[in-house]
């Protein structure tokens, strides 16, 4: 389970956010590409835009409930 208190860095504010445990798969980013990008600093996903709409946030659960390391969280403010 992601933990909101290990945010990565660069995700904007709101209620998604990638967490330390990534491991940089890429699926989130596949899943939900407007969501989720890459800080290439640090070779971590990050969510660089917050969905608004239903189809949206159905497109970030689904990148959750996908990652392998359950680092996507859905409890950030």
């Amino acid at each position: 389970m992601a933990n909101p208190d290990d945010k990565n860095e660069g995700n904007v504010p709101g209620k998604f956010y990638v967490d330390s445990a990534c491991i940089d798969c890429d699926v989130c980013r596949q899943a939900a590409p407007d969501f989720f990008g890459r800080n290439d600093d640090l070779g971590i996903s990050i969510v660089i835009k917050q969905p608004t709409t239903d189809d949206e946030i159905a497109l970030c659960d689904e990148a959750k409930s996908s990652c392998p390391v359950d680092a996507i969280g859905d409890d950030g403010e």
